[in-house]
């Protein structure tokens, strides 16, 4: 079992630099849910980009802490660590019990908020009309074009469907893959915290400490 000092230090140093690269996955995980589900104002997808930057900012206390061997540079690292932990963990945890009515309401609200350039954005790549069929806004942008587009070739009544069917299993994908992703990383953090602490209560063999030295036969 690694329980040397420059053992522990080692492993400290490449679970930050592992931290690092976590950091930008979840940021990269995060830009990529908002852009799959095209509607950016999913709060708990914003929730999972301000864990990968923090914890990118972290990594670097945590390895100028391992490097210089600093006490309170390590005890700060356990202490924020921890608190990451307990905010991603819940983050990630409130992604994956998400369900389809409440995944909904947030892309409702999302929708709501973006401006009509973004809902006709959406409207023309989806090829849909509107949010859903029960909650038809004045604001929302003409989908006149789009029903002629939709309906090409049909005879009689047709109507593009709302755009919620068309971002559903969207929306979805990215609320499960933030969640999976952010419950295994978060558990690692709570390694680094323990690797942290013990090699925070290590002596460094290097150190040599000030000692007086006195003749053999000094009198005193």
């Amino acid at each position: 079992m690694c329980g040397g000092f420059t053992c522990s230090k080692n492993a400290l140093i490449a679970l930050n630099i592992l931290y690092v690269m976590v950091g930008f996955l979840l940021i990269g995980v995060g830009v990529y849910a908002r852009a799959a589900s095209i509607v950016p104002n999913l709060p708990i997808v914003g929730g999972i980009l301000a864990c990968g930057i923090i914890l990118i900012l972290i990594s670097i206390l945590g390895l100028a802490g391992a490097v210089k061997h600093h006490q309170v540079m390590l005890f700060f690292y356990m202490i924020v660590l921890f608190l990451l932990f307990l905010i991603q963990f819940s983050i990630a945890s409130s992604c994956l019990a998400v369900n389809s009515e409440q995944q909904q309401e947030f892309a409702e609200e999302g929708w709501n908020r973006v401006p009509d350039s973004m809902r006709k954005e959406v409207q023309d790549t989806f090829l849909c009309c509107g949010f859903n069929l029960t909650s038809v806004s004045s604001n929302d942008p003409s989908c006149e074009l789009i029903q002629k587009e939709c309906c090409s070739g049909i005879v009689g009544n047709c109507q593009c469907p709302p755009c919620l069917y068309k971002l559903e299993d969207k929306i979805n994908y990215a609320f499960k893959l933030c969640g999976g992703l952010g419950i295994f990383f978060s558990f690692t953090e709570l390694l680094a915290v323990f690797l942290a602490r013990r090699y925070r209560n290590q002596q460094d063999p290097t150190y040599l400490p000030a000692r007086a030295v006195f003749p053999k036969n000094y009198q005193y």
